[in-house]
């Protein structure tokens, strides 16, 4: 008779099921979360946003939670990658939603491709902005200024990634131009091909990462060097203009092996500024810092007499493409606050309309007592 005999073999060890904790949930978060603990919710961050539904992980586990419609939500916010939510469970009747989204200590935000007076939040809750940068390509100066005050403007720590530096002549001479555009940044060269610079970079990123670059600048094999496994997808650059596909189709939210977790972001082959004043002074520090010696308080540093800025371009203490680059950033933003503004104006207008309809109707109601 024949016995089957038990296999040897030792059964893989089970995979430990990750908590909002492996996610940067924190005893202050804890404590102001007591009032929704009391209402039978339970915290959870969202790891990926799309169509409508977030995959969070919860206090009970991984779950795929709808927000709550739009009408009961009123102005709360829509979640994205990165939030912290207050996650109400399944039960026999009813699917697990997103029954809130908690306050965001920082946010990514650029403005909308539509030009919208809204603005898109790329990342939530994010410590670390890594802007990655291939040495590859010929260095756009303004499109790391662009980037940087994005990340200045988020409330995060902006890092500059040079990414492939394998096939850059002379990696040490283009870190030091980008430094001369990115004041107080740390700018790290690295090769996810050769490993060089990879150390570093662990070390000096923090927390909650997120990887912010156009198409074909490395983010994500340089994410998955950082992983230590391919779990973000690549793909090859064009030959025919040098850019990347979109291999990355959404974004998602990954733990890291030394602790913290790495948001990676779909290239960005546009990136409008929205109300990016406090980015704009930070990556333009050695202007703001000139403005103070201007004689008049509110000088554009176009054509004033006594003005600080043109003297150091003069001199050439400023370089005058930084000064052009921080007058046009400066107009679009300016030109993005006037569509929020005027998107304001509307909505004042339209509830004052409402409000008067409503006093007309009570008037005329034959219930209505002067």
């Amino acid at each position: 008779m024949f016995h089957q005999h038990a296999s040897h073999h030792p059964s893989p060890p089970p995979t430990r099921v990750l908590t909002p904790a492996d996610y940067g949930w924190d005893p202050e978060r804890e404590l102001s979360f007591a009032p929704s603990r009391a209402d039978g919710l339970v915290p959870g961050r969202v790891v990926r946003a799309e169509r409508g539904l977030c995959d969070v992980v919860a206090e009970t586990g991984p779950v795929r939670a709808a927000p709550v419609a739009p009408a009961a939500n009123g102005d709360r916010l829509t979640p994205c990658t990165g939030d912290w939510v207050a996650v109400r469970p399944a039960t026999a009747s009813d699917s697990a939603t997103v029954a809130e989204v908690l306050e965001r200590r920082t946010a990514v935000v650029r403005s909308t491709a539509s030009r919208t007076s809204h603005g898109q939040v790329l990342a939530a809750n994010v410590d670390t902005v890594a802007v990655t940068v291939p040495l590859a390509d010929p260095l756009r100066h303004g499109r790391i200024e662009r980037m940087l005050a994005l990340a200045w403007n988020s409330g995060a720590t902006p890092v500059v990634v040079l990414t492939k530096a394998d096939l850059s002549a002379d990696p040490v001479s283009a870190a030091s131009e980008v430094a001369t555009v990115a004041p107080g940044v740390e700018v790290l060269v690295t090769s996810a091909a050769t490993g060089e610079g990879m150390n570093v970079l662990a070390a000096a990123l923090a927390g909650t990462v997120v990887l912010l670059g156009s198409s074909g600048s490395g983010k994500s094999t340089l994410g998955n060097r950082l992983l230590g496994e391919d779990l973000l997808a690549t793909g090859a650059v064009r030959g025919s203009d040098g850019k990347g596909r979109h291999t990355t189709a959404w974004r998602e939210l990954l733990p890291l092996p030394r602790g913290g977790v790495l948001l990676d972001t779909p290239g960005l082959r546009g990136v409008g500024l929205h109300e990016a004043d406090e980015g704009l002074d930070q990556v333009f520090a050695e202007i703001t810092e000139l403005a103070g010696d201007c004689r008049f308080a509110d000088c554009a540093h176009a054509a004033e007499p006594g003005c600080a800025v043109l003297a150091a371009v003069e001199d050439g203490r400023l370089a005058g493409r930084r000064l052009d680059s921080y007058h046009r950033l400066l107009r679009e933003n300016a030109h993005a606050a006037s569509r929020t503004d005027a998107r304001l104006r509307a909505e004042m207008n339209r509830q004052d309309k409402q409000g008067a309809r409503l006093r007309r109707a009570i008037k005329q109601s034959p219930n209505f007592k002067a």
